[in-house]
Parts: C-alpha cells; structure tokens; sequence
C-alpha cells in the first residue's frame, strides 16, 4: 500500500468512526457530505467535479444495494487508471467517493 493509499484509507476511516460516534455529524453527512468532510479536515476538499452521496445504512432491518458504475461503458483519466493500477479506488455505502489522494487532509 502507498502512502496516498495509506492517506486515504485513514481519512475514509476517521469519517465512518466520527459517523459513528456523533449523530449530528451522521445527520450532516447525510444531508451535506461535502460540508461534513470539510469541516472534519478542516479543509475544502477538491471533487475534480464528482460528487459524494451518503446514505445512512445502519438499519439492520435493512438490506442495501448499491449499484456500482458498469466499468465496460466509462473511459478512464490517466488518474483513475493510476489508482486501479494500484489497487485503490474504494467503494462505499456511499455509491463512489473518489477523494484527491494527493492531496493530504
């Protein structure tokens, strides 16, 4: 694992625990991500034109399904072949949240 890797996995993890822990901010990731994440990191955070959907599924009574993109009809940036090239590209409950890995929060 890479360091951008390392870099966003903790990130992606410091999200989920505060969601967690601080229903509030669960109830703002929901409604607002971006705003969420960015008061978290304290920091703007730059989707390259993306956007982040989350979706509470802590029902357990509740069975989610999240339809992936079908990779066979997309083209690729020099970016994201790099990131799969690597191994990294996660996939959330969220749909698909590509953080800048480059940059660091």
């Amino acid at each position: 694992m890479n360091t951008n890797q390392a870099n966003s996995e903790a990130n992606f993890k410091k999200i989920i625990s505060k969601s967690w822990e601080d229903e509030s901010f669960k109830q703002e990731l929901v409604s607002n991500p971006v705003q969420a994440i960015e008061k978290l990191f304290g920091q703007p955070i730059d989707l390259k034109g993306k956007k982040i959907v989350a979706v509470d599924q802590t029902d357990p009574s509740t069975f989610y399904i999240n339809i992936p993109v079908n990779h066979e009809s997309m083209e690729l940036t020099e970016a994201e072949l790099e990131a799969i090239a690597g191994g990294f590209k996660f996939e959330l409950g969220w749909t698909l949240l590509c953080l800048d890995t480059s940059s660091s929060f």
